[in-house]
Protein backbone atom coordinates (compact mmCIF):
# COMPACT_ATOMS: atom_id res chain seq x y z
CA UNK A 1 0.00 0.00 0.00
CA UNK A 2 1.54 3.64 -0.58
CA UNK A 3 2.21 5.94 1.61
CA UNK A 4 -0.40 9.02 1.60
CA UNK A 5 2.22 11.17 2.63
CA UNK A 6 4.47 10.91 0.05
CA UNK A 7 1.72 10.51 -2.36
CA UNK A 8 0.63 14.19 -0.80
CA UNK A 9 4.07 15.52 -0.86
CA UNK A 10 4.39 14.76 -4.96
CA UNK A 11 1.51 16.33 -5.70
CA UNK A 12 2.60 19.38 -3.52
CA UNK A 13 5.78 19.14 -5.40
CA UNK A 14 4.25 19.05 -8.54
CA UNK A 15 1.57 21.70 -8.41
CA UNK A 16 4.63 24.18 -7.04
CA UNK A 17 7.00 23.45 -10.39
CA UNK A 18 3.75 24.26 -12.28
CA UNK A 19 3.57 27.40 -10.57
CA UNK A 20 7.17 28.58 -11.02
CA UNK A 21 7.31 27.85 -14.58
CA UNK A 22 5.85 30.42 -17.39
CA UNK A 23 2.67 29.23 -18.92
CA UNK A 24 3.66 29.10 -22.99
CA UNK A 25 1.16 29.37 -25.89
CA UNK A 26 1.57 30.32 -29.60
CA UNK A 27 0.38 33.42 -31.87
CA UNK A 28 -2.50 32.40 -33.93
CA UNK A 29 -4.13 35.01 -35.07
CA UNK A 30 -2.44 39.15 -35.26
CA UNK A 31 -4.85 41.88 -35.74
CA UNK A 32 -3.48 45.24 -35.56
CA UNK A 33 -2.83 45.48 -31.60
CA UNK A 34 -5.45 42.44 -30.98
CA UNK A 35 -3.27 39.06 -30.33
CA UNK A 36 -5.04 35.15 -30.35
CA UNK A 37 -2.83 32.55 -28.83
CA UNK A 38 -3.57 28.99 -27.89
CA UNK A 39 -4.95 28.67 -24.90
CA UNK A 40 -2.71 28.59 -21.60
CA UNK A 41 -3.37 28.79 -17.81
CA UNK A 42 -3.87 32.66 -17.61
CA UNK A 43 -6.24 34.92 -16.12
CA UNK A 44 -7.51 37.94 -17.14
CA UNK A 45 -5.18 40.94 -16.15
CA UNK A 46 -2.10 39.13 -16.53
CA UNK A 47 0.70 40.36 -18.19
CA UNK A 48 2.55 38.75 -20.96
CA UNK A 49 5.39 39.13 -22.83
CA UNK A 50 6.01 38.18 -26.86
CA UNK A 51 8.51 37.44 -28.64
CA UNK A 52 9.14 39.00 -32.02
CA UNK A 53 10.47 38.30 -35.50
CA UNK A 54 13.44 40.90 -34.51
CA UNK A 55 14.48 38.54 -31.18
CA UNK A 56 12.69 41.16 -28.70
CA UNK A 57 9.77 40.90 -27.01
CA UNK A 58 6.64 42.79 -27.15
CA UNK A 59 4.26 43.42 -23.96
CA UNK A 60 0.88 42.03 -23.82
CA UNK A 61 -1.96 41.65 -21.62
CA UNK A 62 -4.45 39.26 -21.02
CA UNK A 63 -8.06 40.72 -21.85
CA UNK A 64 -10.33 37.88 -22.12
CA UNK A 65 -10.70 34.39 -24.05
CA UNK A 66 -12.18 33.84 -27.54
CA UNK A 67 -13.02 30.34 -29.31
CA UNK A 68 -10.32 28.66 -27.00
CA UNK A 69 -7.94 31.38 -28.28
CA UNK A 70 -6.50 33.42 -24.87
CA UNK A 71 -6.97 37.21 -26.08
CA UNK A 72 -4.39 40.26 -25.51
CA UNK A 73 -3.73 43.56 -26.40
CA UNK A 74 -0.32 44.65 -27.18
CA UNK A 75 0.38 47.29 -24.34
CA UNK A 76 3.81 48.71 -26.04
CA UNK A 77 2.85 49.61 -29.53
CA UNK A 78 3.11 48.05 -32.68
CA UNK A 79 5.21 45.08 -32.55
CA UNK A 80 6.67 42.40 -35.89
CA UNK A 81 4.88 39.64 -34.73
CA UNK A 82 4.53 36.37 -36.47
CA UNK A 83 2.57 33.37 -36.38
CA UNK A 84 3.68 30.74 -33.77
CA UNK A 85 5.48 33.08 -31.87
CA UNK A 86 5.97 31.93 -28.31
CA UNK A 87 3.91 33.62 -25.31
CA UNK A 88 4.89 33.60 -22.35
CA UNK A 89 3.07 34.57 -18.86
CA UNK A 90 4.96 37.54 -16.28
CA UNK A 91 2.61 38.77 -13.59
CA UNK A 92 -0.51 40.10 -13.03
CA UNK A 93 -1.28 43.98 -12.52
CA UNK A 94 -3.64 44.13 -10.23
CA UNK A 95 -2.07 45.56 -7.51
CA UNK A 96 -0.48 49.33 -7.22
CA UNK A 97 2.25 50.64 -5.10
CA UNK A 98 1.46 53.75 -3.45
CA UNK A 99 2.34 55.65 -0.65
CA UNK A 100 3.22 59.80 -0.06
CA UNK A 101 6.07 59.09 -2.34
CA UNK A 102 3.60 59.54 -5.48
CA UNK A 103 2.90 63.37 -4.44
CA UNK A 104 4.39 65.71 -7.18
CA UNK A 105 5.28 63.04 -9.70
CA UNK A 106 3.83 62.09 -13.15
CA UNK A 107 3.18 58.34 -14.04
CA UNK A 108 1.92 56.60 -17.13
CA UNK A 109 -0.83 53.56 -17.16
CA UNK A 110 1.44 51.19 -15.80
CA UNK A 111 3.30 52.97 -13.31
CA UNK A 112 6.28 54.12 -14.33
CA UNK A 113 7.45 57.75 -13.81
CA UNK A 114 7.27 59.97 -16.69
CA UNK A 115 8.71 63.33 -15.48
CA UNK A 116 12.51 62.05 -14.96
CA UNK A 117 12.62 62.07 -11.32
CA UNK A 118 13.51 57.87 -11.07
CA UNK A 119 11.29 55.45 -9.14
CA UNK A 120 9.16 56.80 -6.28
CA UNK A 121 9.50 55.32 -2.53
CA UNK A 122 6.75 53.41 -1.89
CA UNK A 123 6.24 51.50 1.30
CA UNK A 124 2.32 50.41 0.66
CA UNK A 125 0.32 48.48 -1.88
CA UNK A 126 -3.81 48.88 -3.03
CA UNK A 127 -5.95 46.74 -5.73
CA UNK A 128 -6.02 48.14 -8.84
CA UNK A 129 -9.62 48.17 -9.29
CA UNK A 130 -10.16 48.61 -5.63
CA UNK A 131 -11.71 47.25 -3.00
CA UNK A 132 -15.88 46.89 -2.37
CA UNK A 133 -17.32 48.97 0.12
CA UNK A 134 -20.28 48.14 2.15
CA UNK A 135 -23.00 51.18 1.28
CA UNK A 136 -23.69 51.82 5.11
CA UNK A 137 -20.17 52.74 5.32
CA UNK A 138 -20.79 56.07 2.78
CA UNK A 139 -21.81 59.15 4.63
CA UNK A 140 -23.78 61.68 3.24
CA UNK A 141 -22.67 64.89 1.68
CA UNK A 142 -23.13 67.60 3.92
CA UNK A 143 -19.54 69.38 3.43
CA UNK A 144 -19.00 71.51 0.93
CA UNK A 145 -15.80 71.37 -0.95
CA UNK A 146 -14.00 74.91 -1.97
CA UNK A 147 -12.62 74.51 -6.04
CA UNK A 148 -11.90 78.04 -6.18
CA UNK A 149 -14.35 78.49 -9.40
CA UNK A 150 -17.09 80.97 -8.41
CA UNK A 151 -19.79 80.02 -10.14
CA UNK A 152 -19.30 76.40 -8.77
CA UNK A 153 -18.88 77.36 -5.39
CA UNK A 154 -21.43 80.27 -5.41
CA UNK A 155 -24.73 78.57 -8.09
CA UNK A 156 -23.55 74.93 -8.28
CA UNK A 157 -21.94 73.93 -4.67
CA UNK A 158 -19.73 70.87 -4.83
CA UNK A 159 -20.01 68.35 -1.45
CA UNK A 160 -17.07 66.50 -0.39
CA UNK A 161 -17.14 63.01 -1.75
CA UNK A 162 -19.68 63.87 -4.26
CA UNK A 163 -19.54 62.83 -8.30
CA UNK A 164 -20.11 65.28 -10.91
CA UNK A 165 -19.86 65.29 -14.45
CA UNK A 166 -18.77 68.31 -16.76
CA UNK A 167 -20.21 67.87 -19.85
CA UNK A 168 -19.61 69.59 -23.17
CA UNK A 169 -18.69 69.03 -26.77
CA UNK A 170 -14.76 69.82 -27.64
CA UNK A 171 -12.88 72.57 -27.51
CA UNK A 172 -15.23 74.59 -25.22
CA UNK A 173 -12.95 74.43 -21.82
CA UNK A 174 -13.49 71.56 -20.04
CA UNK A 175 -9.36 71.10 -20.05
CA UNK A 176 -8.98 74.83 -18.36
CA UNK A 177 -11.84 74.45 -15.90
CA UNK A 178 -9.98 71.50 -14.51
CA UNK A 179 -7.00 73.41 -14.39
CA UNK A 180 -8.05 75.99 -12.86
CA UNK A 181 -10.01 73.90 -9.92
CA UNK A 182 -6.40 71.54 -9.35
CA UNK A 183 -4.75 74.88 -8.59
CA UNK A 184 -7.37 76.54 -6.26
CA UNK A 185 -8.91 73.87 -4.54
CA UNK A 186 -8.50 73.17 -0.60
CA UNK A 187 -8.79 69.67 -1.10
CA UNK A 188 -5.61 67.67 0.59
CA UNK A 189 -4.76 65.62 -2.18
CA UNK A 190 -5.21 66.26 -5.96
CA UNK A 191 -5.12 63.16 -8.24
CA UNK A 192 -5.81 64.10 -11.88
CA UNK A 193 -6.08 61.25 -14.76
CA UNK A 194 -5.65 62.48 -18.05
CA UNK A 195 -7.02 59.31 -20.19
CA UNK A 196 -6.60 59.48 -24.16
CA UNK A 197 -6.75 62.96 -24.45
CA UNK A 198 -3.52 64.80 -27.52
CA UNK A 199 0.02 64.07 -26.02
CA UNK A 200 0.55 68.10 -26.69
CA UNK A 201 -2.42 68.64 -24.30
CA UNK A 202 -1.21 66.50 -21.56
CA UNK A 203 2.57 68.05 -22.14
CA UNK A 204 0.90 71.98 -21.68
CA UNK A 205 -1.10 70.36 -19.00
CA UNK A 206 1.90 69.06 -16.60
CA UNK A 207 3.35 72.43 -17.21
CA UNK A 208 1.36 74.64 -16.23
CA UNK A 209 0.42 72.56 -13.43
CA UNK A 210 3.73 72.11 -12.18
CA UNK A 211 4.37 75.68 -11.85
CA UNK A 212 2.04 76.43 -8.81
CA UNK A 213 2.47 75.63 -5.77
CA UNK A 214 -0.56 73.14 -5.27
CA UNK A 215 1.55 70.81 -7.64
CA UNK A 216 3.17 69.75 -4.14
CA UNK A 217 0.16 67.57 -3.81
CA UNK A 218 -0.88 66.48 -6.81
CA UNK A 219 -0.01 63.26 -9.00
CA UNK A 220 -0.99 63.17 -12.84
CA UNK A 221 -1.26 59.84 -14.29
CA UNK A 222 -1.52 60.34 -18.29
CA UNK A 223 -2.28 58.13 -21.10
CA UNK A 224 -2.65 59.96 -24.00
CA UNK A 225 -4.48 58.67 -26.99
CA UNK A 226 -1.67 57.06 -28.81
CA UNK A 227 -1.45 54.17 -26.21
CA UNK A 228 -3.06 51.01 -26.17
CA UNK A 229 -6.73 51.19 -25.00
CA UNK A 230 -5.54 48.15 -21.86
CA UNK A 231 -3.13 51.27 -20.77
CA UNK A 232 -6.09 53.63 -21.04
CA UNK A 233 -8.00 51.75 -18.88
CA UNK A 234 -5.64 51.10 -16.34
CA UNK A 235 -4.60 54.67 -15.93
CA UNK A 236 -8.21 55.03 -14.97
CA UNK A 237 -8.16 52.66 -12.61
CA UNK A 238 -4.82 53.60 -11.38
CA UNK A 239 -5.55 56.80 -10.57
CA UNK A 240 -8.63 56.10 -9.06
CA UNK A 241 -6.86 53.35 -6.57
CA UNK A 242 -4.43 56.25 -5.71
CA UNK A 243 -7.11 58.25 -4.68
CA UNK A 244 -8.44 55.01 -2.82
CA UNK A 245 -5.78 54.44 -0.57
CA UNK A 246 -5.26 58.61 0.36
CA UNK A 247 -9.22 58.24 1.04
CA UNK A 248 -8.54 55.04 3.55
CA UNK A 249 -5.52 57.41 5.17
CA UNK A 250 -8.22 59.95 6.17
CA UNK A 251 -7.49 62.53 3.42
CA UNK A 252 -9.64 64.89 1.05
CA UNK A 253 -8.96 63.55 -1.51
CA UNK A 254 -9.91 65.73 -5.11
CA UNK A 255 -9.98 63.01 -8.48
CA UNK A 256 -10.56 64.50 -11.95
CA UNK A 257 -10.06 62.41 -15.13
CA UNK A 258 -10.34 63.61 -18.49
CA UNK A 259 -12.20 62.68 -20.09
CA UNK A 260 -14.36 59.73 -19.17
CA UNK A 261 -15.25 59.22 -22.73
CA UNK A 262 -11.86 58.08 -23.79
CA UNK A 263 -12.41 55.31 -21.05
CA UNK A 264 -15.55 54.67 -22.85
CA UNK A 265 -13.97 54.44 -25.93
CA UNK A 266 -11.57 52.20 -24.78
CA UNK A 267 -13.64 49.72 -23.56
CA UNK A 268 -15.63 49.70 -26.54
CA UNK A 269 -12.40 48.31 -28.41
CA UNK A 270 -11.71 45.69 -25.96
CA UNK A 271 -15.19 44.84 -25.69
CA UNK A 272 -15.65 44.27 -29.72
CA UNK A 273 -12.46 42.73 -29.93
CA UNK A 274 -13.70 40.00 -27.53
CA UNK A 275 -17.05 39.43 -29.91
CA UNK A 276 -19.33 41.39 -28.01
CA UNK A 277 -22.33 43.00 -29.60
CA UNK A 278 -22.57 46.52 -30.14
CA UNK A 279 -25.77 48.44 -29.09
CA UNK A 280 -26.07 52.02 -28.97
CA UNK A 281 -23.83 54.15 -31.07
CA UNK A 282 -21.51 50.80 -31.49
CA UNK A 283 -20.84 50.82 -27.35
CA UNK A 284 -20.92 47.09 -26.20
CA UNK A 285 -22.29 46.33 -22.36
CA UNK A 286 -19.20 46.22 -20.47
CA UNK A 287 -18.74 49.75 -21.34
CA UNK A 288 -21.76 50.68 -19.34
CA UNK A 289 -20.90 48.28 -16.34
CA UNK A 290 -17.18 49.53 -16.18
CA UNK A 291 -19.09 53.43 -16.27
CA UNK A 292 -21.28 52.62 -13.19
CA UNK A 293 -18.45 50.61 -11.51
CA UNK A 294 -15.34 53.14 -11.80
CA UNK A 295 -18.06 56.21 -10.61
CA UNK A 296 -19.26 54.16 -7.36
CA UNK A 297 -15.57 54.54 -6.07
CA UNK A 298 -15.58 57.43 -5.27
CA UNK A 299 -17.62 59.07 -1.87
CA UNK A 300 -17.17 59.15 1.55
CA UNK A 301 -15.47 56.36 4.13
CA UNK A 302 -17.38 57.17 7.60
CA UNK A 303 -14.76 55.06 9.13
CA UNK A 304 -11.20 56.92 8.18
CA UNK A 305 -13.05 59.89 7.70
CA UNK A 306 -11.63 60.51 4.22
CA UNK A 307 -13.35 61.01 1.24
CA UNK A 308 -12.90 60.89 -2.54
CA UNK A 309 -14.73 63.90 -4.37
CA UNK A 310 -14.70 63.15 -8.23
CA UNK A 311 -14.82 65.35 -11.25
CA UNK A 312 -15.46 63.33 -14.55
CA UNK A 313 -15.11 65.28 -18.03
CA UNK A 314 -17.57 63.62 -20.78
CA UNK A 315 -17.03 64.67 -24.47
CA UNK A 316 -20.94 65.12 -25.66
CA UNK A 317 -20.55 64.56 -29.66
CA UNK A 318 -21.76 67.23 -31.68
CA UNK A 319 -22.40 69.10 -28.66
CA UNK A 320 -25.33 66.67 -28.21
CA UNK A 321 -26.00 66.54 -24.27
CA UNK A 322 -29.10 64.13 -24.57
CA UNK A 323 -28.72 61.34 -26.54
CA UNK A 324 -25.21 60.47 -26.13
CA UNK A 325 -25.51 57.28 -24.59
CA UNK A 326 -22.12 57.92 -22.30
CA UNK A 327 -23.51 61.10 -21.35
CA UNK A 328 -27.40 59.41 -19.95
CA UNK A 329 -25.55 56.72 -18.41
CA UNK A 330 -23.21 58.97 -16.54
CA UNK A 331 -25.90 61.27 -15.51
CA UNK A 332 -27.77 58.67 -14.06
CA UNK A 333 -25.16 57.49 -11.08
CA UNK A 334 -23.26 61.33 -10.98
CA UNK A 335 -24.70 63.67 -8.03
CA UNK A 336 -24.41 66.55 -10.28
CA UNK A 337 -23.66 67.86 -13.91
CA UNK A 338 -22.25 70.54 -15.38
CA UNK A 339 -23.11 71.74 -18.89
CA UNK A 340 -20.55 74.57 -20.96
CA UNK A 341 -21.92 76.17 -23.70
CA UNK A 342 -20.38 76.92 -26.63
CA UNK A 343 -21.96 79.99 -27.53
CA UNK A 344 -20.96 81.44 -24.04
CA UNK A 345 -17.25 80.30 -25.28
CA UNK A 346 -17.88 81.93 -28.17
CA UNK A 347 -18.94 85.05 -26.33
CA UNK A 348 -15.67 84.98 -24.48
CA UNK A 349 -17.11 83.79 -21.33
CA UNK A 350 -14.80 81.37 -18.94
CA UNK A 351 -15.62 79.45 -17.89
CA UNK A 352 -18.53 78.91 -20.11
CA UNK A 353 -20.65 77.31 -17.73
CA UNK A 354 -24.77 77.02 -18.97
CA UNK A 355 -25.75 77.75 -15.41
CA UNK A 356 -29.52 76.45 -16.16
CA UNK A 357 -28.72 73.77 -17.78
CA UNK A 358 -26.68 72.40 -14.51
CA UNK A 359 -27.23 70.94 -11.37
CA UNK A 360 -25.60 69.69 -8.05
CA UNK A 361 -28.12 67.45 -6.41
CA UNK A 362 -25.97 67.63 -2.63
CA UNK A 363 -26.04 71.89 -2.83
CA UNK A 364 -28.92 72.03 -0.47
CA UNK A 365 -26.94 69.85 1.98
CA UNK A 366 -24.41 71.72 1.74
CA UNK A 367 -25.38 75.48 1.73
CA UNK A 368 -27.02 77.38 3.93
CA UNK A 369 -30.85 78.02 3.12
CA UNK A 370 -30.62 82.05 2.69
CA UNK A 371 -27.46 80.71 0.24
CA UNK A 372 -29.47 78.42 -1.88
CA UNK A 373 -32.08 81.04 -1.93
CA UNK A 374 -30.09 83.65 -3.50
CA UNK A 375 -29.03 81.09 -6.01
CA UNK A 376 -32.35 79.48 -6.91
CA UNK A 377 -32.99 83.91 -7.61
CA UNK A 378 -29.96 83.81 -10.05
CA UNK A 379 -31.03 81.04 -12.09
CA UNK A 380 -34.26 82.58 -12.28
CA UNK A 381 -33.48 86.10 -13.58
CA UNK A 382 -31.17 84.16 -15.82
CA UNK A 383 -33.49 81.90 -17.64
CA UNK A 384 -35.91 84.52 -17.52
CA UNK A 385 -33.51 86.80 -19.80
CA UNK A 386 -32.62 84.31 -21.87
CA UNK A 387 -36.38 83.15 -22.63
CA UNK A 388 -37.25 86.86 -23.36
CA UNK A 389 -33.92 87.73 -24.96
CA UNK A 390 -34.52 87.88 -28.93
CA UNK A 391 -38.30 89.36 -27.79
CA UNK A 392 -36.37 92.27 -26.09
CA UNK A 393 -33.93 93.08 -28.89
CA UNK A 394 -36.45 93.25 -31.33
CA UNK A 395 -38.54 95.49 -29.58
CA UNK A 396 -41.09 93.52 -28.84
CA UNK A 397 -40.96 94.27 -25.23
CA UNK A 398 -41.65 97.35 -23.22
CA UNK A 399 -40.38 97.64 -19.87
CA UNK A 400 -42.69 98.25 -16.88
CA UNK A 401 -44.84 95.41 -18.49
CA UNK A 402 -42.99 92.70 -15.90
CA UNK A 403 -41.24 94.06 -13.25
CA UNK A 404 -39.42 90.71 -12.47
CA UNK A 405 -38.44 90.63 -16.16
CA UNK A 406 -37.05 94.27 -15.92
CA UNK A 407 -35.36 93.18 -12.58
CA UNK A 408 -34.02 90.52 -14.69
CA UNK A 409 -33.15 92.31 -17.53
CA UNK A 410 -31.44 95.48 -15.38
CA UNK A 411 -29.56 92.36 -13.46
CA UNK A 412 -28.32 90.28 -16.63
CA UNK A 413 -25.12 91.75 -16.95
CA UNK A 414 -24.17 91.36 -13.46
CA UNK A 415 -24.94 87.99 -13.55
CA UNK A 416 -22.32 87.24 -16.32
CA UNK A 417 -20.02 88.51 -14.20
CA UNK A 418 -20.63 86.73 -11.58
CA UNK A 419 -19.90 83.30 -14.05
CA UNK A 420 -16.82 84.87 -15.81
CA UNK A 421 -13.39 84.42 -14.06
CA UNK A 422 -10.07 84.86 -14.93
CA UNK A 423 -7.46 81.70 -15.35
CA UNK A 424 -5.79 83.10 -12.65
CA UNK A 425 -8.25 84.43 -10.32
CA UNK A 426 -9.20 82.43 -7.06
CA UNK A 427 -12.54 82.70 -5.66
CA UNK A 428 -13.35 81.33 -2.06
CA UNK A 429 -16.30 79.25 -1.03
CA UNK A 430 -16.31 82.79 1.27
CA UNK A 431 -16.09 85.33 -1.51
CA UNK A 432 -18.28 83.82 -4.10
CA UNK A 433 -21.19 83.76 -1.32
CA UNK A 434 -20.27 87.03 -0.29
CA UNK A 435 -20.59 88.29 -3.98
CA UNK A 436 -23.35 86.67 -4.31
CA UNK A 437 -25.21 87.96 -1.39
CA UNK A 438 -24.49 91.76 -2.79
CA UNK A 439 -26.20 90.65 -6.39
CA UNK A 440 -29.58 90.12 -3.86
CA UNK A 441 -29.03 91.51 -0.74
Amino acid sequence: MKDPTITLDRRLTSIKAARSMKAAGRVRRFDGQIVHATSFPASVGTECRIECESGTWAEAEVIGFLDNYTVMVLTGGAAPLVAGARVETKQRADVVAVGRGLLGRVFDGAGAPLDGLGDPILESSWPLRGQRVNPLRRKPVRAALDVGVRALNGLLTIGRGQKVGIIAGSGVGKSSLLSCIARYTSADIVIIGLIGERGREVSGFVEELSASDSFAHTIIVAVPADQSPVLRLRGLHRATAYAEYFRSQGKNVLLMVDSLTRVAHAQRELGLALGEHPTTKGYPPSVISLIGSVLERAGLDSQTGGSVTGIYTILADGDDTTNDPIVDTARAILDGHIVLSRKQAEQGVFPAIDVNASISRTMTDCVSPTHMARARKFRRYLSLWDQNRDLMLLGGYQTGQDPELDAASQAYPSLIGFIAQGMHERSSLVESDARLQALFP
